[in-house]
């Protein structure tokens, strides 16, 4: 926990300076990729899992320790070759979870923040879910398990095996010659990502792409085919939390809903996109039917919205360092507490972006919990020891940024033309 957070110290900042480079390099070329408000909702959603992860919430109902423990035929000292096998190992466990994601309803839940958004960019790798709560997915990884792979070395090639997922979601890079038959490039997740019929279910792969060729699922983007983004039923909000758990919502309506016993069981594990018959004809639900031909998300923000957003999120940026940096310090429950507030404040700031009437009132809640924290410790978790008076200045801000967001929310300011 301590060290994942003191891990992300350093890829935070890294991934926000690359996602900046990119959005300055499209604009410098002309094709500028990173909408502002989807990359402030990336971002959030980023930081929202990263937070889950540092306070381990979730059950593991299989664990990689367990499995070795059952399964190894042999046991095997930590050599560079060891790495080799955990690396591939958890490369053919990634494929096969990620396929799983995309083809049965009751897995799609955990896998729909990544595929949100309507751009294709570096940014949009950050959206990565937090509603995977109960991890069983560890069994795909029998193989490291059979070798007896310590699960230090595990421990150690997961994290790298997820950051090495992140160069590829761009469109400024094109085909790379004989690396598009060994590695998975841009092209190839470009396709991923598409929703044209031509692309849909593809290239699941996430470091070699060999496995899609061995397993049936390779499709090369071609150029008569320009890949379109999002996911079929749009989730038209930057609100990363609502995404994280709007699939699940609708599943759980549904099996409500059918008057079918037996549907109302197999709907969780039926091929993803599939409802109830007597469901789709009473509760229908918008799905686009030309990809070519559809208006992207994009509520009419003023500058001053959009500014205020980057602020709300750069300040939650820096309390959530604190919280990484000190997690030792802070400890249990009291870092519950901090991942709360962290929580609430990507919700607040986002349901502003997507200009909710009722943004004022979450903003105020945050705030208010925000006062309570700072009561119930004496001070913001021990960070006046960095500086005198830093709990004042974020008492500060939460007032400032009541008043703020109620203005907002009151007031209606010059809107900026929508994207096309």
């Amino acid at each position: 926990m301590e060290a994942y957070g003191k891990i992300l110290l350093v890829a935070m900042p890294a991934f926000l300076l690359l996602v900046l480079l990119e959005k300055w390099y499209g604009w410098m070329k002309g094709r500028d990729t990173v909408r502002q408000n989807d990359m402030i909702s990336s971002l959030s959603s980023g930081v929202s899992n990263v937070t889950k992860d540092v306070l381990g919430i979730g059950l593991v109902i299989i664990s990689y320790q367990w499995l070795v423990a059952k399964v190894a035929l042999v046991h095997v000292e930590a050599t560079w070759v060891v790495y080799v096998i955990a690396f591939i190992s958890l490369d053919f466990a990634g494929y096969w979870v990620h396929r799983l994601q995309h083809e049965y309803n009751l897995f799609w839940n955990a896998h729909i923040i990544h595929h949100s958004s309507e751009e294709f960019n570096l940014a949009c790798a950050l959206r990565q879910s937090i509603s995977t709560l109960i991890k069983v997915f560890a069994i795909f990884l029998l193989p490291a398990a059979l070798f007896g792979v310590p699960e230090q070395v595990i421990a150690l090639v997961a994290p790298l095996h997820l950051f090495a997922q992140f160069w590829y979601h761009t469109q400024h890079i094109g085909k790379l010659g004989f690396l598009e038959n060994i590695i998975v490039t841009p092209s190839h997740h470009r396709v991923h990502h598409a929703i044209n019929p031509e692309y849909l279910d593809k290239n699941y792969s996430q470091i070699f792409i060999f496995w899609d060729k061995l397993f049936g699922t390779y499709q090369e983007e071609m150029s008569e085919v320009p890949p379109v983004y999002g996911v079929t039923r749009p989730v038209r909000t930057w609100n990363p939390i609502k995404i994280n758990f709007m699939h699940l919502w609708l599943l759980m309506k549904d099996a409500w809903h059918t008057s079918s016993w037996k549907d109302k069981l197999r709907i969780w594990f039926m091929p993803l996109g599939w409802r109830p018959p007597d469901v789709v004809e009473r509760y229908p639900v918008y799905k686009i039917s030309d990809v070519y031909h559809f208006e992207k998300y994009d509520p009419r923000l003023s500058k001053e919205m959009i500014i205020w957003s980057w602020v709300q999120m750069l300040v939650m940026l820096l309390t959530v360092s604190y919280l990484f940096s000190h997690i030792a310090q802070i400890g249990s429950p009291a870092f519950f507490w901090y991942g709360a507030f962290v929580f609430l404040s990507i919700y607040a700031y986002t349901e502003l972006l997507d200009k909710n009437r009722n943004a004022y009132a979450w903003e105020l809640f945050k705030n208010i919990f925000g006062a309570f924290l700072i009561w119930k410790y004496s001070g913001w978790f021990g960070i006046d020891s960095l500086f005198s008076g830093a709990t004042a200045v974020l008492m500060v801000y939460l007032v400032l940024s009541t008043i703020v967001v109620i203005f907002f929310s009151v007031k209606k300011l010059t809107p900026v033309p929508t994207a096309k």
